[in-house]
């Protein structure tokens, strides 16, 4: 049986808007950084920290690499991030079907190289920051 919005009354509403309550809200336990480091990639996660090890060793040694080194670790965490969604694309191609849920998981995952590149790009800000002259 098929119930339409003109047969709803105010007082089912009401009773459906105490259905979920604060008791019953889920914690979601934060996720370990090795962990994330692994769902991430490893192969672009890898590249990426060597990146982030070569930007602290550019402001150390050659300041004027810093920025360079900082918008590549961006631009390759998003050229991984997209071949992870490209992949995720073909394995729900394959199937023919997906759920909702399988979908924002996948999508989660291939966003944590692109956060990776934005902190390893927010370090490079910081460290040209830093190292400008004053006046």
């Amino acid at each position: 049986m098929q119930v339409t919005f003109e047969q709803v009354t105010i007082e089912q509403l009401d009773s459906l808007r105490h259905v979920v309550g604060p008791e019953q809200l889920i914690e979601i336990d934060p996720i370990p950084l090795p962990e994330l480091f692994i769902m991430g990639g490893p192969g672009g996660m890898i590249i990426i920290s060597i990146l982030l090890i070569c930007l602290l060793l550019a402001a150390w040694k050659a300041p004027r690499w810093v920025k360079e080194i900082g918008i590549g670790a961006l631009v390759f965490s998003i050229f991984w991030s997209l071949a992870g969604f490209f992949n995720a694309c073909d394995a729900i191609q394959m199937t023919g079907d997906a759920s909702p849920v399988i979908i924002t998981g996948g999508l989660k995952i291939c966003l944590i190289p692109v956060l990776y590149g934005l902190i390893v790009y927010f370090i490079s800000l910081i460290i040209r920051v830093i190292q400008k002259p004053r006046i």
